[in-house]
């Protein structure tokens, strides 16, 4: 009698790569980084831990290629709401419009964001570093969009701080909606937003 065994295709070496890459972070996501491991992420995979190896010279080259290709995704979802050639309308608009982009891409990747923005003790130094460099390139997009100001004939008098402001709040809101999405909906975050800068644009 014959024995019919199910064969799975072998993965690439770019598909293992991105696998322990997935494993890393879900790990990460739901016990923090001291959970990590080689073997942790070898017997997650389903691998041996020569395998992991294989690809990382060690647990720090692990976790210095998971947070880079993080920070790389999170950037990539900012450039992607923030650029001024793709805004259209008044400056309330454009605000408006990357907030709730900003907020969607939130939700759709909450681990990758709390690694942003709630760094876990014991985080690399890496990660406070890309995070930092992340933050001043969307500050600088930021400044440019709240010089002319959110009221016709009102300038920001600083609009380095205003961005930073403004970034603290958006911040803030990405913070709720990942702690607590139930009573920060996006929509909530998002009236409270409009109302928040009439007030300051009038």
């Amino acid at each position: 009698m014959s024995v019919t065994q199910r064969t799975h295709p072998r993965m690439t070496g770019a598909e293992r790569r991105e696998q322990l890459l997935d494993v890393t972070k879900a790990i990460v996501g739901e016990a923090g980084f001291h959970a990590v491991s080689i073997e942790a992420v070898a017997r997650r995979a389903g691998i041996t831990r020569p395998v992991v190896y294989g690809h990382f010279h060690d647990l720090g080259g692990l976790l210095e290629a998971m947070l880079g290709r993080e920070t790389a995704r999170a950037q990539a979802q900012l450039a992607r709401i923030l650029p001024p050639e793709t805004w259209e309308g008044g400056p309330r608009e454009m605000l408006l419009g990357a907030l709730t982009g900003y907020l969607e891409a939130v939700r759709a990747d909450p681990i990758t964001w709390r690694l942003v923005l709630m760094p876990q003790e014991g985080a690399p130094e890496l990660l406070h570093e890309q995070i930092v460099e992340g933050r001043e390139a969307v500050l600088a997009i930021l400044a440019e969009l709240v010089r002319p100001g959110l009221a016709p004939g009102r300038a920001s008098p600083d609009p380095a701080l205003t961005a930073r402001m403004l970034s603290t709040l958006a911040d803030e809101a990405a913070r709720l909606t990942l702690t607590d999405p139930e009573h920060y909906p996006v929509a909530r975050l998002m009236n409270h937003a409009a109302w928040l800068i009439d007030q300051l644009a009038t």
